[in-house]
Protein backbone atom coordinates (compact mmCIF):
# COMPACT_ATOMS: atom_id res chain seq x y z
CA UNK A 1 0.00 0.00 0.00
CA UNK A 2 2.93 2.14 1.03
CA UNK A 3 4.95 1.43 -2.40
CA UNK A 4 0.99 2.32 -4.40
CA UNK A 5 1.04 5.83 -2.49
CA UNK A 6 4.62 6.72 -3.31
CA UNK A 7 4.09 5.73 -6.90
CA UNK A 8 1.52 8.33 -7.35
CA UNK A 9 3.24 10.48 -5.14
CA UNK A 10 5.61 10.54 -7.72
CA UNK A 11 3.72 12.04 -10.57
CA UNK A 12 2.07 15.31 -10.61
CA UNK A 13 -1.59 15.90 -10.66
CA UNK A 14 -0.90 17.28 -13.88
CA UNK A 15 0.68 14.31 -15.03
CA UNK A 16 -1.77 11.82 -13.23
CA UNK A 17 -4.47 13.60 -15.62
CA UNK A 18 -2.90 13.53 -18.77
CA UNK A 19 -2.15 9.92 -18.25
CA UNK A 20 -5.74 9.09 -16.92
CA UNK A 21 -7.18 10.70 -20.16
CA UNK A 22 -4.34 9.76 -22.32
CA UNK A 23 -4.79 5.98 -21.76
CA UNK A 24 -9.19 6.53 -21.11
CA UNK A 25 -9.20 7.84 -25.04
CA UNK A 26 -6.76 4.56 -26.19
CA UNK A 27 -9.37 2.37 -24.48
CA UNK A 28 -12.73 3.81 -25.76
CA UNK A 29 -11.46 4.04 -29.32
CA UNK A 30 -10.32 0.16 -29.06
CA UNK A 31 -13.94 -0.66 -27.92
CA UNK A 32 -15.57 1.41 -30.48
CA UNK A 33 -13.43 0.81 -33.82
CA UNK A 34 -11.23 -2.16 -32.67
CA UNK A 35 -12.48 -4.81 -30.60
CA UNK A 36 -9.91 -7.55 -31.92
CA UNK A 37 -6.19 -6.22 -31.95
CA UNK A 38 -5.08 -6.36 -28.33
CA UNK A 39 -1.86 -5.89 -29.63
CA UNK A 40 -2.48 -2.39 -30.44
CA UNK A 41 -4.13 -1.52 -27.55
CA UNK A 42 -1.38 -3.02 -25.39
CA UNK A 43 1.00 -1.36 -27.56
CA UNK A 44 -0.66 2.06 -27.05
CA UNK A 45 -0.87 1.58 -22.79
CA UNK A 46 2.49 0.96 -22.97
CA UNK A 47 3.24 3.44 -24.81
CA UNK A 48 1.75 6.68 -23.25
CA UNK A 49 2.95 5.40 -19.64
CA UNK A 50 6.92 5.34 -21.00
CA UNK A 51 6.22 9.04 -22.39
CA UNK A 52 5.06 9.91 -18.98
CA UNK A 53 8.12 8.70 -17.25
CA UNK A 54 10.25 9.52 -19.79
CA UNK A 55 8.66 13.34 -19.04
CA UNK A 56 10.39 13.14 -15.75
CA UNK A 57 13.56 11.80 -17.37
CA UNK A 58 12.86 8.34 -15.68
CA UNK A 59 15.00 5.63 -17.51
CA UNK A 60 11.68 2.97 -16.59
CA UNK A 61 10.61 5.39 -19.42
CA UNK A 62 13.08 4.08 -21.82
CA UNK A 63 12.41 0.30 -20.90
CA UNK A 64 9.06 0.60 -21.43
CA UNK A 65 10.11 2.37 -25.01
CA UNK A 66 11.52 -1.10 -25.90
CA UNK A 67 8.84 -3.26 -25.26
CA UNK A 68 6.97 -0.34 -27.56
CA UNK A 69 8.78 -0.47 -30.06
CA UNK A 70 9.07 -4.61 -30.57
CA UNK A 71 5.25 -4.35 -30.43
CA UNK A 72 4.55 -1.66 -32.88
CA UNK A 73 7.19 -3.56 -35.11
CA UNK A 74 5.17 -6.65 -35.41
CA UNK A 75 1.67 -3.90 -36.09
CA UNK A 76 3.57 -2.01 -38.94
CA UNK A 77 4.31 -5.67 -40.72
CA UNK A 78 0.85 -6.48 -40.26
CA UNK A 79 -0.08 -3.11 -42.82
CA UNK A 80 3.28 -3.94 -44.80
CA UNK A 81 4.52 -0.16 -43.29
CA UNK A 82 7.87 -1.96 -43.71
CA UNK A 83 9.32 1.65 -42.95
CA UNK A 84 8.13 1.95 -39.88
CA UNK A 85 8.71 -1.78 -39.36
CA UNK A 86 12.65 -1.47 -40.33
CA UNK A 87 12.67 2.04 -38.21
CA UNK A 88 11.71 0.91 -34.99
CA UNK A 89 13.09 -2.62 -34.89
CA UNK A 90 16.29 -1.54 -36.32
CA UNK A 91 17.14 1.52 -35.12
CA UNK A 92 14.52 3.19 -32.51
CA UNK A 93 14.47 0.02 -30.54
CA UNK A 94 18.29 -0.41 -30.39
CA UNK A 95 19.21 3.12 -29.89
CA UNK A 96 16.09 2.71 -26.59
CA UNK A 97 18.40 -0.04 -25.23
CA UNK A 98 21.76 2.79 -25.94
CA UNK A 99 19.31 5.41 -24.31
CA UNK A 100 18.99 3.59 -21.27
CA UNK A 101 22.19 2.69 -20.70
CA UNK A 102 23.19 6.39 -20.91
CA UNK A 103 20.29 7.55 -18.80
CA UNK A 104 21.14 5.29 -16.52
CA UNK A 105 25.42 6.44 -16.31
CA UNK A 106 24.16 9.89 -16.22
CA UNK A 107 22.03 10.21 -12.87
CA UNK A 108 21.38 13.81 -11.51
CA UNK A 109 23.05 14.24 -8.32
CA UNK A 110 23.09 10.58 -7.87
CA UNK A 111 19.19 10.21 -8.14
CA UNK A 112 18.82 7.12 -10.77
CA UNK A 113 14.99 8.32 -11.30
CA UNK A 114 16.17 11.79 -13.13
CA UNK A 115 18.55 11.66 -15.86
CA UNK A 116 21.07 14.74 -15.96
CA UNK A 117 19.97 17.39 -18.90
CA UNK A 118 22.66 17.54 -21.91
CA UNK A 119 23.35 20.30 -23.57
CA UNK A 120 24.13 20.30 -27.35
CA UNK A 121 26.62 22.19 -29.04
CA UNK A 122 26.29 23.51 -32.61
CA UNK A 123 28.58 21.35 -33.91
CA UNK A 124 27.36 18.31 -32.69
CA UNK A 125 23.95 19.96 -33.99
CA UNK A 126 25.04 19.97 -37.16
CA UNK A 127 27.12 16.54 -37.41
CA UNK A 128 23.58 14.94 -36.49
CA UNK A 129 21.63 16.65 -39.53
CA UNK A 130 24.00 15.45 -41.40
CA UNK A 131 23.75 11.84 -40.58
CA UNK A 132 19.96 12.02 -40.34
CA UNK A 133 20.12 12.79 -44.38
CA UNK A 134 22.45 10.22 -44.82
CA UNK A 135 20.32 7.81 -42.83
CA UNK A 136 17.70 8.85 -44.49
CA UNK A 137 18.55 8.42 -48.47
CA UNK A 138 19.44 5.11 -47.11
CA UNK A 139 16.46 4.60 -46.03
CA UNK A 140 14.77 5.74 -48.50
CA UNK A 141 15.81 2.78 -51.49
CA UNK A 142 16.01 0.30 -48.70
CA UNK A 143 11.96 1.15 -48.56
CA UNK A 144 11.40 1.53 -52.06
CA UNK A 145 12.92 -2.01 -52.97
CA UNK A 146 10.31 -3.35 -50.01
CA UNK A 147 7.43 -1.25 -51.75
CA UNK A 148 6.49 0.40 -48.71
CA UNK A 149 3.22 1.60 -48.36
CA UNK A 150 2.66 5.52 -48.55
CA UNK A 151 6.93 5.87 -49.49
CA UNK A 152 7.29 9.38 -48.85
CA UNK A 153 5.52 9.81 -45.53
CA UNK A 154 7.07 6.63 -44.34
CA UNK A 155 10.40 8.04 -45.85
CA UNK A 156 9.79 11.21 -43.32
CA UNK A 157 9.12 9.11 -40.19
CA UNK A 158 12.68 7.98 -40.16
CA UNK A 159 13.97 11.27 -40.33
CA UNK A 160 12.24 12.14 -37.77
CA UNK A 161 12.33 9.15 -35.94
CA UNK A 162 16.31 9.25 -36.09
CA UNK A 163 16.32 12.73 -34.58
CA UNK A 164 14.17 11.83 -32.18
CA UNK A 165 16.24 8.59 -30.89
CA UNK A 166 19.80 10.64 -31.49
CA UNK A 167 18.67 13.41 -29.03
CA UNK A 168 16.99 11.04 -26.42
CA UNK A 169 20.49 9.59 -26.63
CA UNK A 170 22.07 12.86 -25.93
CA UNK A 171 19.96 13.65 -22.93
CA UNK A 172 18.63 16.52 -24.75
CA UNK A 173 14.75 17.95 -23.95
CA UNK A 174 14.46 18.47 -27.83
CA UNK A 175 14.36 14.56 -27.96
CA UNK A 176 10.39 15.35 -27.57
CA UNK A 177 9.47 17.74 -29.89
CA UNK A 178 11.46 15.75 -32.37
CA UNK A 179 9.00 12.61 -30.97
CA UNK A 180 6.34 15.32 -31.53
CA UNK A 181 7.25 15.97 -35.34
CA UNK A 182 7.28 11.92 -35.56
CA UNK A 183 4.33 11.71 -34.15
CA UNK A 184 2.30 14.16 -36.65
CA UNK A 185 3.71 12.11 -39.69
CA UNK A 186 2.52 8.55 -37.69
CA UNK A 187 -0.94 10.62 -37.64
CA UNK A 188 -1.13 11.06 -41.19
CA UNK A 189 0.27 7.49 -42.41
CA UNK A 190 -1.86 5.59 -40.03
CA UNK A 191 -4.85 8.00 -41.47
CA UNK A 192 -4.18 6.94 -44.97
CA UNK A 193 -4.28 3.09 -43.36
CA UNK A 194 -7.50 3.58 -42.05
CA UNK A 195 -8.90 4.40 -45.15
CA UNK A 196 -9.14 0.85 -46.43
CA UNK A 197 -9.29 -0.51 -42.44
CA UNK A 198 -11.26 1.42 -39.53
CA UNK A 199 -9.80 -0.64 -36.97
CA UNK A 200 -6.61 1.70 -37.50
CA UNK A 201 -8.35 4.47 -36.04
CA UNK A 202 -7.73 3.33 -32.70
CA UNK A 203 -3.47 3.67 -33.69
CA UNK A 204 -4.39 7.05 -35.24
CA UNK A 205 -5.82 8.11 -31.66
CA UNK A 206 -3.17 6.55 -29.94
CA UNK A 207 -0.49 8.31 -32.18
CA UNK A 208 -2.81 11.96 -30.94
CA UNK A 209 -2.39 10.78 -27.60
CA UNK A 210 1.51 10.14 -28.02
CA UNK A 211 1.58 13.94 -29.45
CA UNK A 212 -0.18 15.69 -26.25
CA UNK A 213 2.65 13.88 -24.24
CA UNK A 214 5.63 14.48 -26.08
CA UNK A 215 4.50 18.16 -26.21
CA UNK A 216 4.15 18.02 -22.82
CA UNK A 217 7.30 15.93 -22.07
CA UNK A 218 9.08 19.12 -23.50
CA UNK A 219 7.97 21.69 -21.74
CA UNK A 220 8.89 19.17 -18.40
CA UNK A 221 12.01 18.76 -19.58
CA UNK A 222 12.86 22.58 -20.16
CA UNK A 223 11.60 23.03 -16.51
CA UNK A 224 14.00 20.51 -15.47
CA UNK A 225 17.19 21.42 -17.28
CA UNK A 226 16.38 25.20 -15.96
CA UNK A 227 16.05 23.82 -12.66
CA UNK A 228 19.12 21.62 -12.81
CA UNK A 229 20.88 24.14 -14.00
CA UNK A 230 19.69 27.39 -11.78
Amino acid sequence: MKTLRAALAYFSKTEKLLWSISALVIVLCFVIFDRSNYLSLAAALIGVTSLIFCAKGNPVGQLLMIVFGLFYGIISFRYAYYGEMVTYLGMTVPMAVIALVAWLRHPYRGNRAEVEVNRLSKKELFFMLILAAVVTGLFYFILKWFRTANLIPSTLSVTTSFIAVYLTFRRSPYYALAYAANDLVLIVLWVLASREDITYLSVVVCFMAFLANDIYGFLSWRAMEKRQTG
